[in-house]
């Protein structure tokens, strides 16, 4: 089914827990094509389907692992100005055991190593041996053991720019969302507890 900006806008502002002031057309179309229509609507629909659990729906991350990692491919969208700004973002090692670039599986398996698809829930920021990281619950059958794996969104000094231009790719995590060190204090900020990041392929 194809969504359109009239049905993203619409449903995103209808799940946000205030009223606020609609996106001024110049920050809409800031949002045209930055992620494929139909992982845009998956998004949202799991924003609606989970919205019990969560506190706040004005940021949302989607993850499109149909692309390769070196592309900057984890967007961070703005329910409420209508942005998205787009980062790095690695897989698992378990998704990409040829380490090619490209996701090729998800697995929910505790040790596969793996990415895993599905909602997942904002937790706690804490400090651990990646540094400041946020940790993650998962909302779907296909993630339902991400507290378990301890998947967490992270920085790592193989997410870079630089790396994904010498490389061709980025590095590899064990299953979690590891994004670029600079990247990481926007994310932490935006997708405090209580948000949905969701994953998959378009």
């Amino acid at each position: 089914m194809a969504y359109s900006r009239r049905f993203f806008l619409g449903t995103a502002l209808a799940s946000l827990t205030s009223a606020v002031t609609p996106a001024a057309p110049a920050q809409t179309a800031a949002l045209d094509g930055a992620v494929p229509a139909s992982l845009l609507g998956r998004a949202l629909e799991a924003l609606e389907r989970h919205r019990g659990s969560l506190v706040h729906r004005d940021f949302v991350g989607i993850a499109d692992f149909s692309l390769p990692s070196r592309t900057p491919r984890f967007h961070l969208l703005n329910l409420v100005e209508g942005t998205c700004r787009s980062h790095l973002v690695a897989h698992g090692r378990g998704s990409d055991p040829a380490h090619t670039g490209w996701l090729e599986r998800f697995s929910n398996e505790p040790r596969s190593d793996a990415t895993s698809c599905g909602a997942y829930r904002t937790s706690g920021v804490y400090y651990g041996g990646h540094g400041a990281s946020i940790r993650l619950e998962g909302l779907d059958p296909t993630n339902c053991n991400a507290a378990a794996r301890a998947i967490v969104v992270h920085g790592a000094w193989y997410v870079s720019e630089e790396i994904a231009g010498r490389c061709g790719m980025l590095g590899r995590s064990q299953g979690c969302f590891a994004v670029a060190p600079q990247s990481l204090s926007r994310i932490l900020t935006s997708l405090g507890p209580g948000r949905l990041i969701y994953a998959d392929k378009a």
